[in-house]
């Protein structure tokens, strides 16, 4: 079971209010993940709490603070107790944090803050979140894949270590800039040569051909720019998942039916990343499922 630290503010009548857990971000008034983690305790009977916090660009630490902060029995503000991290603030979590998982140290980003009592505690559960849409929710194969990860930023940080782990038996990082996906690559060298992965870094016109996954994590999907790689990425058949959803995504999506290939969203990612940060904060895993079914009804607005 996760710690749970004592609350800065000495009231007994915190103990009675609900957890807080928010999703710091710029932008963040688009976030599911206040309805999605709602859901999760709906479903465990977990008593938590789940806000948006829009963080000013060069504010990050000291929304963080000033959210721990904001405990006050007589306001009904329960103690906060961790967060959820979005773009653009990844990269700016380790620093902050006394303790770090592996996987977030390996991606030198991180997507979750559990505030303990002895410092904070950061995660990343983007990648096995993703991994875990791929193979229970999409079918993917566990291993044997030719995958081309587009992007070299925080996403495709977080992303690959996962991957690799999965595995993949070769991926292909394209970025616009070579240079960042080379230093992405040569962090992850290790790890790809332990479990047998072929691993290298390509700028965006020379990315290859015919992988069997190909993933978006750059941000042309949310700049409503081109897709930034040549159809000839794709492989007949091929899976092309956009880490983006929404109207963001369906560019994407729309480009790789177009061209013989199986288009999907983040959305099936975002909810088991959010199920992997709920359970590090409430030590209970929820079922995914039926959040991921009545998220896409929510979208579609039939709920």
């Amino acid at each position: 079971m996760p710690s749970r630290p004592t609350s800065p503010v000495p009231d007994r009548l915190l103990d009675r209010l609900p957890d807080r857990y928010a999703v710091l971000g710029h932008p963040v008034a688009h976030s599911q993940s206040p309805f999605i983690h709602a859901e999760f305790a709906r479903q465990t009977g977990e008593h938590i709490d789940y806000g948006r916090i829009e963080c000013p660009l060069d504010g990050f630490e000291a929304t963080v603070r000033a959210f721990i902060a904001s405990a006050d029995a007589a306001a009904g503000l329960g103690p906060a107790r961790g967060c959820n991290i979005t773009v653009p603030f990844k990269f700016q979590v380790l620093p902050l944090a006394r303790r770090a998982s592996a996987r977030a140290v390996l991606a030198q980003a991180a997507n979750v803050l559990r505030f303990d009592d002895d410092g904070w505690y950061a995660d990343n559960t983007d990648g096995t979140g993703l991994v875990r849409d791929l193979q229970q929710h999409a079918g993917l194969p566990r291993a044997g894949q030719r995958v081309l990860l587009i992007g070299a930023g925080g996403a495709a940080a977080g992303v690959l270590g996962p991957l690799i782990e999965a595995g993949c038996a070769a991926i292909t990082v394209a970025n616009r800039t070579p240079a960042k996906a080379q230093l992405l690559v040569q962090r992850h060298a290790e790890a790809a040569r332990l479990q047998g992965v072929a691993l290298a870094a390509t700028g965006l016109a020379d990315a290859g051909e015919a992988f069997d996954l190909v993933i978006n994590s750059s941000a042309s999907s949310l700049a409503g720019a081109a897709v930034p790689v040549s159809a000839a990425v794709l492989k007949p058949g091929a899976l092309a998942v956009d880490l983006m959803y929404g109207p963001a995504a369906q560019p994407f999506l729309d480009w790789a039916r177009a061209h013989g290939a199986i288009g999907r969203d983040g959305l099936g990612m975002l909810v088991e990343q959010a199920a992997g940060a709920f359970a590090l904060w409430r030590g209970v895993m929820p079922s995914t499922p039926p959040v991921l079914a009545a998220l896409r009804a929510r979208l579609a607005g039939k709920a």
